[in-house]
Order: structure tokens, then C-alpha cells, then sequence
């Protein structure tokens, strides 16, 4: 086997940063912003409290000179605020008294949950994270797992958002911790983790996903992950790439359903746009879901059952019976047969935003999709 020199996939993680889920939320403010927010209501609080305790210092007495001034009433705020309480100054009439009851008392008990906001706060945010991954594993099924947010694992993931599907079925497995930040950040759910390991997919519920693409950089990191997918989820869809065409093979027997070689696909298209530039505009235009021409796999609706593949109402490149692709100048392919699965060329919606999936048109749209026959929007 073949092996690059580089992938990030395969990079070790440190323990405190491994198998960890990361659900998307809002992004937190700046730490020093928190602190310094929470300073200056401290310091409120406290000055409100010197101007209660000044506003009514006739009412006070210091057992050291007896009268109380300012300095006496910034040192009795910051002593009782703090719970200290040393005893030296303290109310003596009735209405320092019940001043102290009706607003010092609650004043302390701010200024108490302020100094201790941080860990408050760090436990609400722990529990209302756990509470939400929970919900978040009782909900997710039949969801697509990409291994690998790097070039390839995006381009899968808009291939895929561009298909219709949302951001929710969509989970992503990196090592890297600000990948998954930045993937976190634009509403996808990441488990930050070597994906190799069987814990760090089942952090993923790849038990409970329909499909699962590795867009590992090593073909090697591709295979193990294949293989502990597999063992895993024995019905899950697996689409791997590879660099090294000859590791195909191994990557196949390792559980992968289909094996993309990514080095030798694109070594084909360049040869074909120095060839013919415009055939090969077309061929990537097809693999580039969501605009122009569109090639998708549907199956046979009930009015073409029966029907030749030449008479359908779009361009038929293939048709898949059982477990055999048949083309379209196949004989054995016409007529066709309910169980059938078409393999299509069609025109794709246009959609207003290029981040959201392709919306239906008023046009009958074919089943499964959201895309419109092309020949019929040629008759149009």
C-alpha cells in the first residue's frame, strides 16, 4: 500500500480535547468582556451600597471615633458586602436597620452571585450542553457521517446540502478541534476525535447512520476507519476516497460499498479538458450538484413502468436492475421495470441562496428530488 506522507485525520489528539461532541451554538462573548462586564457590576453594587450607608450615617456608629464618614461607609460596604463583618461599625437606629434588611441585605446577595456568576455560569453551560447532547443522540437517525472536514469532506458536504439535506442530518468527524469550531459555527454537529477509534464514531451514532463517507487524506487512515465503520453499523452506505488507485481493492474488502480514487479521477478530467475543454465543462458541471445540469440516481416512477428507456422524460444514461448497470442502449434495459433505479441527467432548480438546498419549482419535479425532468423544461 501506498502511503502519503500527510493527513490531519491521522493526527494524535490530545486526551482532553478527544471525543468530544460539539452541537452548534451561539457564539460566546469574549472572556475578558464577561469579566470585565461582571467588574464594573460589582463595583455598582458596592457604590450603591456606600451611598445607602452615607445617605443614612447618622444611624451608624464606629466604635473607634463614633462618627462615620466617607471613607467609614466604603469600609462597612466592603466588609458586609463580603460577609466579613468585623463588628466596628455597625446600625444602631431603626431605620439603618431596616435599611439593611430591605436593601443592604439583598445588595450582598447580588454582589455574592456576581463574584460567583463564573462558576455558575459554568455549570448552567455544562448542564444545558449535556442536556442537549442527550437530546440530540435520542433524536439523530439515519444520518450521513463525514470523516474528514478537509477539502474533500466539504465538497461532500455541499454536494450533500445541495441534494436537500439539511444540516441536521449531517454529523462530521475531525481531529482537529478549530475545524470542528468552524464547522460548529456554520450549524453542523462534529465529534472532535481520531475517527479510527471505535468510541469516537459511536460519539458520531455511526449505529444509527444511513451513509458514512471517509475523505480521509491517507489511504491507510481510510481503510481502519472503514473497517471499524463496518463493524459498527452493518447497513450503512460507505463511500471512501482513496488517493492511490491500487488501494482500492483493500478499501473494499475493508467494507466501502463505493471507492472514489481522487488522485486518478482527477488526473482523468485534466486529461479530458486538454482533450475536449468543453466535454469536460460538462463533466463537472454533472459532479457539481445544485446548478446547472445535475446527474442523479431516482427510481422508475409507476407511468414509465413498462416503457422504453428512450421514452421517458429525461435523459436516461443508465439503469440499475439489481445489481447490474445496464446503459441505455442496453437492450436488457427496456422495458422498464418497477424495481428499476434510473440513472439521470436533469436540470437543476435555481435557488435564491446558494448555501440552502435548490428550491421546487412549480414544475413536476422527479420523485426523490428537487430538481425538474430537463426535458421538459427544454419544451418549455
Amino acid at each position: 500500500m501506498k502511503l502519503p506522507s500527510y493527513d490531519s485525520t491521522a493526527h494524535e489528539v490530545p486526551e482532553d480535547r478527544s471525543h468530544r461532541l460539539i452541537l452548534p451554538r451561539r457564539a460566546p462573548k469574549a472572556p475578558l468582556r464577561q469579566v470585565a462586564r461582571r467588574l464594573m457590576m460589582a463595583l455598582l453594587v458596592l457604590l450603591a451600597t456606600v451611598f445607602i450607608v452615607w445617605m443614612d450615617r447618622d444611624e451608624y456608629h464606629d466604635n473607634a471615633d463614633g462618627a462615620v464618614d466617607l471613607l467609614d461607609c466604603f469600609y462597612y460596604a466592603t466588609v458586609t458586602l463580603s460577609t466579613t463583618g468585623y463588628g466596628d461599625i455597625v446600625p444602631y437606629g431603626d431605620s439603618a436597620r431596616l435599611l439593611n434588611i430591605l436593601l443592604i441585605t439583598p445588595l450582598r446577595v447580588l454582589f455574592l452571585i456576581i463574584l460567583v456568576g463564573t462558576t455558575l455560569e459554568v455549570l448552567t453551560e455544562r448542564t444545558r450542553e449535556q442536556w442537549q447532547v442527550k437530546r440530540w443522540r435520542n433524536a439523530v437517525r439515519d444520518h450521513t457521517v463525514i470523516v474528514g472536514y478537509g477539502t474533500k469532506g466539504r465538497s461532500a458536504v455541499q454536494t450533500l446540502r445541495a441534494t436537500g439535506v439539511g444540516r441536521d442530518r449531517i454529523v462530521l468527524v475531525d481531529p482537529s478541534t478549530k475545524v470542528m469550531e468552524a464547522a460548529v459555527a456554520e450549524g453542523f454537529a462534529g465529534v472532535v476525535g481520531d475517527a479510527t477509534r471505535s468510541d469516537v464514531l459511536l460519539r458520531a451514532e455511526i449505529q444509527r447512520a444511513r451513509q458514512v463517507v471517509i475523505a480521509t487524506q491517507r489511504d491507510d487512515t481510510a481503510v481502519l476507519v472503514s473497517l471499524t465503520a463496518r463493524q459498527l453499523n452493518k447497513r450503512a452506505h460507505i463511500v471512501a476516497a482513496v488517493r492511490e488507485e491500487e488501494n482500492a481493492p483493500l478499501l473494499r474488502q475493508s467494507g466501502a460499498d463505493a471507492v472514489i480514487t481522487s488522485a486518478s479521477a482527477a488526473g482523468r478530467l485534466l486529461g479530458l479538458s486538454v482533450h475536449s475543454p468543453s466535454a469536460g465543462a460538462v463533466i463537472e458541471d454533472l459532479i457539481q450538484q445544485g446548478s446547472g445540469l445535475d446527474l442523479i440516481e431516482r427510481p422508475v416512477v409507476k407511468a414509465e413502468v413498462g416503457r422504453s428507456v428512450r421514452e421517458t422524460d429525461d435523459l436516461v444514461v443508465s439503469v440499475l436492475r439489481g445489481h447490474r448497470l445496464l446503459g441505455y442502449d442496453d437492450p436488457e434495459a427496456s422495458p422498464l421495470q418497477s424495481t428499476d433505479r434510473l440513472i439521470t441527467i436533469v436540470r437543476a432548480a435555481v435557488s435564491e441562496e446558494p448555501d440552502l438546498p435548490a428550491k421546487q419549482s412549480a414544475r413536476p419535479t422527479l420523485p426523490g428530488t428537487t430538481v425538474s425532468p430537463m426535458r421538459r423544461l427544454d419544451d418549455e
